[in-house]
């Protein structure tokens, strides 16, 4: 994958004064790697080609969705941002705190807030295609842009909590998060090879799924190999993990739509 320097990563955001700060002061832990350094060269050269990295067939569909008229108030998605590439560096810095829910949002939260409160429409199920495709639309305008999220004041309690919910073992087997991707990093579970667990690529195309998929799609199914009853895919839960996740992957790039096992 071609890398750039961070500071031509940044100067990308043309006119966003506060991400071009974030951008020079977030750093990635020494150590750090994302998903796609595990990834076979096959899967690599997938992602990389955006001819051939399947993940970008939702494009089109985000495009559709961020445009379409709906909800009673008789807006899109454009009537408020206008050019979805204005969107450049607003997926960096999520999930963020919502004044008026008392709690963070995630990205998804975000954007069915926005229907609801915004256009009068009906929220997007959580994992449906329209919700999956406008998240991925979004997120690729940040694509090679640092995770830059805000963890202090309002948002530290949610922090806490879910960092708490990372080193917590869980289900029949009594593992937490942390003994696959801390602990066996770079370890095999039979065919799988255990990578460091960041988030930087989500949504993202598994090839397991044959499909787009959210993160928390893939919390659900990391709680349910452990033998753990899953949460609903946006609970305060798995956004609390969320905000500790995008925390301990910060600095790294958004690839979004990657491509994974």
């Amino acid at each position: 994958m071609k890398k750039r320097h961070l500071a031509t990563m940044c100067i990308a955001a043309v006119g966003a004064t506060a991400l071009l700060a974030a951008c020079e002061e977030v750093k990635t832990p020494e150590g750090s790697r994302s998903g796609y350094t595990f990834a076979t060269p096959e899967t690599r050269a997938m992602q990389d080609d955006d001819f051939v990295n399947p993940g970008m067939l939702v494009m089109s569909v985000g495009e559709a969705e961020w445009s379409k008229v709906e909800g009673k108030a008789g807006k899109s998605c454009a009537s408020c941002h206008g050019d979805v590439k204005e969107m450049r560096g607003v997926a960096a810095t999520y999930p963020k705190y919502d004044a008026v829910a008392k709690k963070p949002f995630n990205l998804e939260l975000r954007i069915n807030a926005c229907r609801t409160r915004n256009m009068q429409a009906d929220a997007y199920k959580f994992e449906s295609p329209g919700l999956l495709a406008i998240t991925t639309y979004v997120k690729y305008q940040s694509r090679g842009l640092p995770i830059a999220v805000k963890v202090d004041g309002e948002m530290a309690p949610f922090f806490a909590k879910g960092k708490e919910f990372y080193y917590q073992r869980r289900g029949l087997l009594d593992l937490a998060c942390k003994h696959c991707h801390e602990d066996g990093e770079g370890k095999n579970i039979r065919a799988n090879l255990l990578s460091q667990g960041h988030i930087n690529g989500f949504p993202t195309y598994r090839l397991k799924w044959q499909k787009v998929g959210s993160l928390h799609r893939r919390l659900r199914g990391c709680n349910s190999q452990v033998r753990a009853e899953p949460f609903p895919a946006g609970s305060d839960e798995y956004v609390n993990l969320e905000v500790f996740l995008s925390w301990r992957s910060r600095g790294l790039p958004i690839e979004s739509p990657s491509v994974r096992m």
